[in-house]
């Protein structure tokens, strides 16, 4: 028998319409990449130029650095104290959020008990539940309560509004882990509450930093729910400040500071990505290499 032709064989073909999907895919996430990276980088040396060079060369290099913008929009614009605001807010909630989720997650993925699959499905269609609606309500329930323009307001909305899609994700994430560890635990005299604490929630390490950068995010960037529940100045958070650095300028145009303040609210979410994006992988693909 004569040999076939490498172009022929259906291995051949289909070798050729892998690298041609292959070829496409990376080009579609360079196009992405780009998309993503060069708006950045526009706000960055933007932030580091004179409001003149800023509309006389948009898009070329600052001819000097001037770090000075950052000071102002820092002091000056108030960015750092609606920057201490946010990281208190963000920081308790984060917590919160994380505590409350994690333990309930555990409870609906280890344990039978009655009405389990409705608190389930009653977290996630909180999920599917927009925030607008539940505006008005909320603001006349903070009110009730004297809760209104305080921080401690604010943190247990951000925890409410934070749990369905935490307790959603970690419920998948704490099924894929091994029971025997924890039964071996319980075997061994461990209560419950120390299984879960010195035991599970090491395991479930990844799945918490993935929820727990995606909440950091959403939290990090909310601006409705404080524009509504906190008005007062000395409260407001930074996308609140950011708001009221654009609106304040009016016809004095200090373009350069707020580039300046945008660029250091995005430097905390930058960061904490670059730090735990390896953990961030790991948390989203573990439950598909179980």
């Amino acid at each position: 028998m004569g040999k076939v032709p490498p172009g022929s064989a259906p291995g051949g073909r289909a070798g050729g319409e892998g690298k041609v999907l292959n070829v496409f895919s990376h080009g579609m996430l360079v196009i992405w990449a780009l998309l993503v990276t060069l708006p950045l980088l526009w706000a960055v040396m933007s932030s580091l130029k004179t409001d003149k060079e800023i509309f006389t060369s948009p898009w070329g290099l600052p001819s000097t650095l001037h770090f000075d913008n950052w000071a102002r929009a820092w002091n000056k614009s108030n960015i750092g104290d609606f920057f201490l605001n946010t990281v208190l807010v963000v920081g308790c909630s984060l917590i919160g959020t994380m505590l409350l989720g994690s333990m309930a997650a555990y409870i609906l993925a280890r344990f039978e008990f009655p009405g389990k699959r409705f608190i389930y499905y009653l977290f996630v269609g909180g999920m599917s539940f927009p925030v607008i609606l539940a505006l008005v309500p909320l603001f006349f329930v903070m009110r009730n309560m004297s809760l209104l323009n305080t921080f401690h307001g604010l943190i247990l909305v951000y925890i409410a509004y934070s749990l369905p899609f935490t307790v959603f994700f970690l419920t998948s994430f704490f099924k894929t882990l091994p029971t025997s560890v924890a039964e071996a635990a319980l075997i061994d005299g461990a209560s419950q509450t120390r299984t879960f604490f010195q035991v599970m929630l090491p395991m479930a390490k990844p799945g918490l930093i993935s929820v727990g950068i995606f909440n950091f995010l959403g939290q990090w960037n909310q601006y409705m729910l404080p524009t509504v529940l906190n008005t007062e100045e000395d409260k407001r958070v930074l996308t609140q400040g950011l708001v009221q650095l654009a609106a304040s300028q009016q016809y004095k145009g200090d373009w350069s500071a707020l580039f300046a303040g945008l660029v250091l609210a995005m430097l905390p979410v930058l960061g904490v990505y670059i730090v735990f994006q390896r953990q961030v992988q790991a948390g989203l693909t573990a439950g598909a290499l179980k």
